[in-house]
């Protein structure tokens, strides 16, 4: 069991890329979920993001059993989390357009960059849910600086086709 947490919350290893372990986990997301958008839709993405945060908690759980770092650097599975829900203004306005999700590459890298910046910096309530100091809390932190990216993403969009300006 040991070895299949490593690998779910590792992402099949991806987390021990040096430097930026993070951020290499978010980058291997990006094309993730762009492979289940096109294999399944929006929907899809939004129960793939479910499934991998409750099987993330527990390879988390299972990784940090009897550690005292509860968040070792290693552990990516909550950047891919993350990473989903920053998309997910972007995969579901491509779907509500009727365009190829890719067309909307600015929203893709909006959503990386604020994710990443979000998840980096923790403000309020993701710093909050860091500190928790188990599980959950490493799986929420990334939750959270998702939505707070998702928010972000939504509202650049707006400012950029002047929906906001008017």
């Amino acid at each position: 069991m040991k070895q299949l947490a490593e690998i779910i919350a590792t992402l099949a290893r991806v987390g021990y890329i040096k430097p930026a372990p993070g951020t290499w986990g978010s980058a291997a997301a990006v094309p993730l979920a762009w492979v289940i958008y096109e294999r399944g839709g929006f929907w899809a993405v939004v129960f793939a993001t479910l499934i991998a945060f409750i099987v993330g908690w527990w390879a988390t759980k299972e990784m940090t059993a009897g550690s005292k770092d509860h968040d070792p650097s290693e552990i990516v599975i909550d950047e891919v989390v993350g990473q989903w829900i920053a998309l997910m203004p972007v995969l579901y306005g491509a779907g509500m357009m009727g365009v190829e999700a890719t067309a909307l590459w600015p929203g893709w890298i909006a959503a990386f960059a604020l994710f990443r910046l979000f998840d980096i910096w923790k403000p309020l309530w993701i710093g909050k849910a860091d500190r928790r100091g188990d599980a959950l809390g490493v799986m929420l932190d990334d939750v959270i600086a998702g939505v707070f990216a998702a928010i972000f993403v939504v509202i650049l969009a707006g400012l950029s086709h002047g929906v906001l300006m008017q």
